[in-house]
């Protein structure tokens, strides 16, 4: 299927995904158009026939957004505004992905964040997309779905953590990864079809998709050399030792009853997802 949806950034890891499931659906590349332009999105989506549009461009890059902070407003919320405005003029449904990063101020938490948890973002790349949620709120008919940690898709521009460090512990015996920042890791195979679920029970306003369970970079690291088989050792790190230009949250892991209730489809445990992504690639 996928008649009727428009994938944005259909060059990325998750629009990538989305495509291969919808081989219907019109894959835009955020590159190739101009989507700043509200007459040459409007003509974009009224070609497609247009009733679902999903975003998946953004700047992604945490550390550039930090040094480009006006670059990261535009892709990551102006952006969001014109297709905001474009699906609500064309009747659309707007599909804008968003990310666990719209948390983290607070240092002591240790519990999953449920969707209506005030947000506060520590970084550039966060509040850019906090600002796109609501701009794509904006649209009468929308759906803003958080995620985090995203992997796999191979096609993908850059590399995912789990590929990269797979790799790395094929050339190195020894890995350094930061332990003190837990996330929910997430395939961008089961991201994707829990997006395609939601539109199709109608799921409004926002929710949380990913795999369930909570991981440090370090747990991510250790599981994935294991199920590789590979032999390199793990040395957990601090957070503060790694030097990131930008601040990077301790503990953004996101709670996904909502999700759970809406679809009765629970997204696979993490540490599943990445033995069924590392047995597929």
């Amino acid at each position: 299927g996928g008649r009727g949806w428009v994938v944005i950034g259909s060059g990325g890891r998750l629009g990538s995904t989305l495509c291969g499931l919808l081989p219907l659906a019109v894959g835009i590349r955020a590159s190739s158009v101009d989507l700043f332009s509200l007459d040459t999105v409007l003509r974009l989506l009224r070609q497609a026939g247009a009733r679902v549009v999903v975003n998946t461009a953004a700047l992604t890059h945490v550390d550039e957004a930090e040094r480009s902070p006006g670059l990261a407003q535009a892709v990551n919320a102006t952006m969001v505004g014109v297709l905001a405005e474009a699906c609500g003029a064309l009747n659309a449904l707007l599909v804008q992905v968003s990310t666990d990063y719209v948390f983290g101020s607070d240092v002591q938490r240790r519990t999953p964040y449920a969707e209506d948890a005030p947000p506060a973002p520590v970084n550039v790349y966060g509040a850019s997309k906090l600002a796109g949620e609501r701009l794509a709120a904006a649209a009468p008919r929308h759906l803003i779905v958080r995620t985090s940690g995203l992997y796999g898709a191979r096609s993908a521009s850059k590399p995912g953590f789990v590929e990269t460090i797979v790799r790395l512990a094929q050339q190195q015996p020894r890995l350094r990864v930061v332990a003190d920042q837990w996330c929910s890791p997430s395939y961008a195979l089961h991201v994707a079809q829990a997006i395609v679920r939601l539109v199709e029970a109608e799921g409004r306003g926002t929710f949380h998709a990913v795999n369930a369970g909570a991981a440090s970079w370090y747990d991510l690291a250790c599981h994935a050399i294991r199920t590789a088989g590979l032999g390199a050792e793990v040395e957990p790190i601090p957070l503060a030792e790694y030097g990131h230009a930008a601040p990077r949250p301790h503990y953004t892991v996101l709670d996904t009853a909502r999700h759970d209730r809406h679809t009765r489809v629970p997204l696979p445990p993490w540490q599943a997802a990445v033995v069924e992504y590392l047995r597929a690639a």
